[in-house]
């Protein structure tokens, strides 16, 4: 059996096992279309809303001497900090929900426009997995070169909201390098960094239920700019966002996230630092200590004692490890709640708009458009504006809009359980065998 079939044996025998209520049979999974849809909303929806609360700290705390060595504590939500970005430059932030009601828009940022950029390129080209080829095209056409971007940064300098990996890839795509190779380490030094984290989790969602078809789908996405334990971290996501319609609908949210997770970290060879900085994350959860003291726990473990094989760049707030391990702190200790996940992962340190955005998306996935918006008590803008960050979209103004970018995202569904996952499309419902389809 080859290393795809256990990939797949492994996840659907676990699948099978476990989901309970959710299979109409031992061997199915059906899912209604149009809920699904309502989901997709409150993905891009919970992103947004996760995102940007998340910019407010990005890059403010990230370990070592003076202030940027304080970390953030509960206590600090609500108040106003000086809060520093890249480069030490400082401004005075209050850290809150940032919110933007029906008559505003959401802007894009890079832990969101390359996944809407991913999902275009899907639609256009009609497939379930994109080529080396028409991944870099697709950079290339959408994604601004930095040397004559019409947007310019505080300096006056040409700006395409790409930083280490991403930047690095994009400039090798420009010279005519076709992914994977993109993130080879003989090619690009920053493919251990965060980049692909941020880019790919939206794959796991195009494969429901089957996250052996969504690491494959994935695949190249992740390699694009990713290597190592870099794509590994990425795959981990990519996972628990499959995983997220496979829940036992009657368990808590709490039990839901954790049965998630514990599926996730199967997947990692035991071996590997992302495997042992989540059983370590784990285990400070475990041992009943607040969230602070966990993620102070993995500032010491790995980014002062360089513990568990993370030797690499370990001072790099932008490393795919620490952010990583920073994740699991908000994930497990937020127990499936959407805010207080979002507000620790927004507290954590390093880049705290990733973790945010990614289980903004995820949560904000499980429970819905309607799920978010009770949880604010208010309704939210449903428009994004692309063109922020990105360019080149056929939408008006630059400007789409989440019930038309979930639609986009049904359909792709559609193609991946038709096409890769060998289900059907009956009505408004997707019916996806949990096993191997005879060949």
């Amino acid at each position: 059996m080859g290393e795809a079939k256990v990939r797949r044996f492994f996840f659907a025998s676990a699948i099978a096992t476990l989901l309970g209520s959710t299979v109409s049979q031992a061997d199915e999974l059906t899912i209604s279309r149009s809920d699904y849809a309502e989901k997709l909303h409150g993905f891009w929806l919970g992103q947004c809303i996760a995102n940007w609360t998340g910019i407010i700290t990005e890059m403010d705390k990230i370990g070592g001497e003076g202030d940027r060595g304080v970390f953030y504590t509960r206590k600090d939500w609500g108040t106003t900090v000086q809060s520093k970005w890249w480069g030490g430059r400082t401004r005075t932030e209050t850290i809150d929900w940032v919110r933007r009601g029906p008559d505003e828009i959401w802007g894009a940022d890079d832990d969101t426009d390359i996944e809407y950029m991913y999902q275009y390129l899907l639609s256009k080209h009609e497939t379930a997995r994109l080529t080396g080829e028409q991944i870099r095209d697709g950079w290339i056409t959408h994604i601004h070169d930095e040397n004559n971007s019409p947007i310019k940064n505080a300096r006056g300098q040409g700006e395409n909201f790409l930083w280490v990996s991403n930047q690095r890839a994009h400039d090798l795509m420009l010279d005519g390098v076709v992914p994977p190779a993109t993130s080879d380490p003989a090619n690009n030094e920053f493919h251990e960094m965060i980049d692909a984290q941020l880019t790919t989790e939206i794959f796991g969602l195009y494969a429901p239920g089957r996250p052996d078809v969504g690491l494959e789908i994935a695949n190249l996405p992740i390699r694009t700019t990713a290597s190592g334990e870099a794509a590994l971290a990425s795959q981990f996501y990519v996972i628990m966002h499959s995983l997220a319609v496979s829940v036992d609908p009657t368990a808590s949210r709490k039990s839901q996230i954790q049965w998630m997770a514990a599926q996730a970290r199967a997947h990692m060879p035991d071996e590997s630092t992302t495997a042992k900085m989540y059983d370590f994350v784990k285990s400070r959860y475990d041992a009943g200590v607040p969230w602070e003291q966990a993620r102070d726990d993995v500032y010491t473990r790995y980014q002062v004692e360089q513990q568990d094989g993370y030797d690499v760049a370990p001072r790099n707030p932008v490393a795919s490890g620490i952010n990583f391990a920073a994740s699991i702190v908000s994930l497990l200790f937020g127990e499936g709640d959407y805010q207080e996940t979002v507000k620790i992962a927004v507290l954590a340190g390093w880049d705290s708009d990733n973790p945010a955005a990614t289980w903004g998306g995820l949560l904000g996935f499980m429970i819905g458009r309607q799920g978010v918006e009770e949880a604010f008590g208010q309704e939210f803008s449903n428009r994004y504006y692309i063109h922020r960050t990105r360019t080149g979209f056929p939408v008006p103004e630059g400007v789409d809009n989440f019930p038309d970018m979930a639609a986009a995202g049904v359909k792709i569904v559609d193609r991946v359980v038709v096409d890769e996952i060998g289900g059907e499309i009956l009505d408004d419902q997707w019916v996806i065998p949990l096993t191997d389809q005879p060949q």
